[in-house]
């Protein structure tokens, strides 16, 4: 029986052996290599002899190794990994997406995304992540200064958007800002009027 799980524990080590940092692993994935009870227990020894870390419910992925020693992948390739996998739309939570927009110097405490897919928690190592659930709009134009100047006013609010959408007219380009506008049709009332009364504002 030990030699019999020794072979699988290699097999699986082989499976993410050439893989980028951050992919992401799981049992069902490999399935082809055995029962489900036998990947669960191989997963278990090689998470506890630290060749794989556990990021989540049945979501493994593999340390990176540096000559300083073993850390975890970086929590942004392994939620590229998730959503690549998975098929999920994820992007930067508001409060993050202010800061880098400089809408706000308030540095985000915790890490938070939000997603299409199902709200969860990763731990990669001493960090800890957090995948929310959000509505389709706050996930429009993900990757585009539209879509995380969307985000950045949503966590914002009705109080502080208007403010904020006159700095955004100043730092986005007109047509990143006029793409901003575009998305009023999904927005939600009193967002989408604050960035139409911005848009017809000195033209």
């Amino acid at each position: 029986m030990k030699k019999v799980t020794l072979t699988l524990m290699q097999q699986i080590l082989a499976q993410v052996a050439g893989a980028p940092e951050g992919a992401t692993l799981s049992a069902k994935a490999l399935l082809h290599l055995g029962s489900r009870a036998a990947l669960d227990q191989a997963l278990s020894r090689l998470v506890r002899r630290r060749q794989l870390m556990r990021a989540g419910r049945g979501v493994y992925v593999r340390p990176v190794e540096t000559r300083f020693g073993v850390r975890a992948p970086s929590v942004e390739k392994v939620v590229e990994a998730i959503a690549s996998r998975r098929g999920e739309t994820v992007v930067s939570h508001g409060a993050a997406a202010a800061n880098a927009l400089g809408l706000t110097s308030q540095v985000p405490v915790r890490m938070v995304y939000l997603t299409s897919g199902r709200s969860r928690h990763l731990k990669l190592g001493a960090q800890v992540v957090e995948l929310k659930h959000a509505p389709g709009w706050q996930l429009i134009k993900a990757g585009e200064p539209a879509g995380e100047a969307v985000r950045a006013l949503a966590w914002l609010g009705p109080a502080h958007a208007p403010e904020a959408l006159k700095t955004l007219k100043r730092k986005l380009s007109e047509s990143e800002f006029r793409a901003l506008g575009a998305t009023r049709h999904v927005l939600p009332g009193w967002l989408a009027e604050q960035v139409s009364a911005e848009l017809a504002a000195n033209g």
